[in-house]
């Protein structure tokens, strides 16, 4: 039986968690992605502080004993997620890496996040891995809106542009919510706010996923990259502005720590992916969507 919200909010950080020193570990197992994300820029390097970064891709068979070192250093670790550095459903990795959990670490929460684009028709996979929380990023209910934020979707080898993949995109996710958080999954949606595209738009989305069954809600301000590196990043009445209208709806997690698809830890006090995946690496290597 999965996790219940109110044990998350004391055991995991990205629920509250880290008030009592729950860390967590992320394991970059899942290498592409199905959506194109007009801000998203996924590397490789060992530098930048922020989700879509890792040092390495790993394979699941290699998260045993990556998890058995983790723990070691690290006891305060709780959570076992993997949040990319593409999609967790695009590949079969992470569900392979979740069975391993499952069966070596019983005690570790697992945690997944997704774009959700395949969340509904893989929604029975995630509830049958036993999936505690799931995050999927939701940045518009609105097809024009989402457009502005997402050049495409790759939907079973289909390149899908503009209004009619956003549109596919929201549809999904909306499903998938729906039918994992009926499973007792505790559902957590993540919005990158851009205050020029959906800046007032917040509200609606907080609404809509509140009513498919998501329980909190995080608002992540814009880092201004890729297609929207000229954008500003929201300022800090504007987010302030944000979390005020979705509070109305949903519970709102205020602490996000931007943690990198490789982070370790307990997030704002220890962090220890440099022992863990040895990072060396100083160049940034691109990913491509697809």
């Amino acid at each position: 039986m999965a996790n219940t919200y109110k044990n998350l909010q004391e055991s995991h950080p990205c629920f509250g968690g880290h008030k009592n020193n729950a860390g967590r570990i992320h394991l970059p197992v899942s290498p592409g992605c199905n959506i194109a994300c007009r801000f998203c820029d996924r590397t490789i390097n060992d530098v930048e502080e922020r989700p879509g970064v890792t040092s390495k891709i790993l394979k699941p068979e290699e998260c045993e004993d990556i998890l058995t070192k983790a723990l070691e250093i690290c006891p305060d670790i709780r959570v076992a997620g993997i949040a990319g550095p593409g999609d967790t459903l695009a590949t079969d990795n992470a569900f392979k890496t979740f069975r391993i959990i499952k069966e070596k670490f019983p005690d570790l929460i697992k945690c997944m996040s997704t774009n959700g684009l395949l969340l509904s028709e893989k929604a029975q996979e995630v509830i049958d891995i036993g999936i505690d929380s799931l995050t999927v990023t939701v940045n518009a209910v609105d097809p024009v809106i989402e457009e502005k934020l997402n050049a495409y979707i790759i939907y079973h080898g289909k390149k899908i542009e503009g209004v009619r993949g956003a549109k596919i995109l929201i549809e999904n996710q909306l499903e998938g919510i729906r039918k994992v958080s009926q499973a007792g999954i505790t559902v957590k949606v993540n919005t990158v706010l851009v205050p020029q595209i959906n800046g007032d738009h917040i509200e609606e989305i907080a609404r809509t996923v509140a009513e498919a069954g998501a329980s909190i809600y995080n608002i992540i301000p814009l880092i201004p990259q890729h297609e929207l590196k000229d954008y500003e990043a929201p300022r800090c009445i504007d987010i302030d502005r944000a979390r005020t209208l979705a509070s109305k709806y949903i519970d709102v997690f205020r602490h996000c720590q931007h943690c990198r698809a490789d982070a370790v830890g307990v997030p704002g006090k220890s962090e220890f992916g440099d022992q863990i995946y040895q990072r060396r690496l100083n160049v940034k290597e691109t990913f491509s969507h697809g």
